[in-house]
C-alpha cells in the first residue's frame, strides 16, 4: 500500500514562494507517477501538476503555468512542487497523489492521496 505525507505548506504574502514535499512509502515509488491537486472551500478538487515515474515528463494546469514546477527525487522518494509567484487564488489545501500508468491530469485516475498540507496566501 503507498502512503504519502506532504509538508511545507504554510502562509504567505502574494507574491511570495513556498515548496511543497510528499514523501512516499509503500510500493515500488519509481514506478509510481505523481501529482499535485489542490482544493479551495466550496471548490473541486483541481489538478495542479503531474510528473512521470521518470521524472521526465511533466504537466501543468492551466492556471500555474510559468509559476509552480514539479520534480521528484527516487532517490529519497520524494516529490516537490515549487510554487513561485503566489497569489490569492493559489490559497487551498494542497495534495499529493500517486498512480501506477501514465501521469495523467484528473483526480479521478489517482489510487493513493496524502492528507493535504494547508496554504494561504494573502494578498
Amino acid at each position: 500500500q503507498v502512503q504519502l505525507v506532504e509538508s511545507g505548506g504554510g502562509s504567505v504574502q502574494a507574491g511570495g514562494s513556498l515548496r511543497l514535499s510528499c514523501a512516499g512509502s509503500g510500493g515500488t515509488f519509481s514506478h509510481l507517477s505523481l501529482g499535485w491537486f489542490r482544493q479551495a472551500p466550496g471548490k473541486e478538487r483541481e489538478f495542479v501538476a503531474a510528473i512521470s515515474w521518470t521524472g521526465g515528463s511533466t504537466y501543468d494546469g492551466d492556471s500555474v503555468k510559468g509559476r509552480f514546477t514539479i520534480s521528484r527525487d527516487n532517490a529519497k522518494n520524494m516529490v516537490y512542487l515549487q510554487m513561485n509567484s503566489l497569489k490569492a487564488e493559489d490559497t487551498a489545501v494542497y495534495y499529493c497523489a500517486a498512480r501506477y500508468g501514465l501521469a495523467l491530469p484528473s483526480r479521478l485516475n489517482y489510487s493513493y492521496w496524502g492528507q493535504g498540507t494547508q496554504v494561504t496566501v494573502s494578498s
